[in-house]
C-alpha cells in the first residue's frame, strides 16, 4: 500500500482500511513496543503548510531511537494526518535497527470520521499492529474512569460502537485516550498502552522517546 497523494485518494483508501478485515493480533510473551512521532517548526501559527520542515522519529523502551528528516506533506487537518504526516512516520519506524512487533502511534485509529485515522493507516503501511494513543478523541466520547492506575472507559461514537477508551495511567491524573488500531482491538490497545507507561510519567515511554527524539533534533537543526 502507497500513501495517497491528495484528498480524493486519501478518502478512498481509508474507505478501504475501515471495511478491511485483518486477522486480529494478540501479543505473545513481551512483545517489542515502538513508539513514533513527528514534530514541525515551533512558533508556527495555523494549520502549517506542504512543505514544513519535520522531523520524525520512531524508539522503543530502550536502544537507540531513529530519526528522519523531511517535509510536511500537507497543512494540518483533523482526519487528514495521512497525508501530512504518514510517509514521515513509515520512514522512521523503518530506520529502527529492530523490527517491533506493536507500535503507538500519536494519532487515532477507528475514531475518525470515516473510521480509518493515521494510527490504523500506519499499521496498514507497515503490516504492523498498531494502537492509537491521543490526550482526547477525535469524535468518540465517554465518562472519564475511575482515579486508580489501570482503570478504564469506553470511548464510544455517535451509533455506539466502541472505538477506544479513557485510560488511567497513573492514580488522580488525566487518562490518555487509547484507540483501537490496525489488528488491535480496544482491550489489546489497553494492555499494550499500560504495560509501555511506568508509574512516574503519563506518556508510553516508547512514545515519550520518540517524542523526545524527534525534539532533540529539531532543536539540534535550528539551534
Amino acid at each position: 500500500m502507497r500513501w495517497p497523494a491528495d484528498d480524493a485518494e486519501l478518502e478512498r483508501a481509508q474507505a478501504e482500511l475501515a471495511g478491511a478485515p485483518p486477522a486480529p493480533w494478540r501479543a505473545v510473551g513481551a512483545p517489542l513496543v515502538a513508539g513514533c512521532f513527528v514534530c514541525f517548526p515551533r512558533g508556527s501559527a495555523g494549520a502549517g503548510a506542504r512543505g514544513d520542515p519535520a522531523w520524525a522519529a520512531a524508539a522503543t523502551a530502550s536502544g537507540p531511537p531513529a530519526v528522519v528528516r523531511g517535509a510536511a506533506g500537507a497543512p494540518y487537518r483533523p482526519g487528514r494526518l495521512a497525508l501530512r504526516e504518514g510517509p514521515l512516520l513509515e520512514a522512521a519506524v523503518r530506520a529502527l535497527a529492530e523490527r517491533p512487533d506493536v507500535l503507538l502511534v500519536d494519532a487515532t485509529g477507528r475514531d475518525h470520521p470515516r473510521r480509518a485515522g493515521l494510527a490504523l493507516h500506519l499499521g496498514a503501511v507497515l503490516d504492523l499492529p498498531t494502537v492509537g494513543v491521543t490526550h482526547r478523541p477525535l469524535l468518540a466520547s465517554g465518562d472519564w474512569p475511575a482515579p486508580e492506575r489501570g482503570a478504564s472507559a469506553p470511548l464510544r461514537l455517535g451509533g455506539g460502537e466502541e472505538v477506544g477508551a479513557w485510560l488511567r495511567v497513573a492514580a488522580r491524573r488525566r487518562p490518555l485516550a487509547v484507540h483501537a488500531g490496525w489488528r488491535t482491538d480496544v482491550a489489546t490497545a489497553i494492555a499494550i498502552v499500560l504495560a509501555a507507561t511506568t508509574r512516574r510519567a503519563r506518556t508510553p515511554e516508547p512514545l515519550r522517546r520518540a517524542r523526545h527524539a524527534a525534539r532533540v533534533a529539531r532543536a539540534g537543526d535550528r539551534g
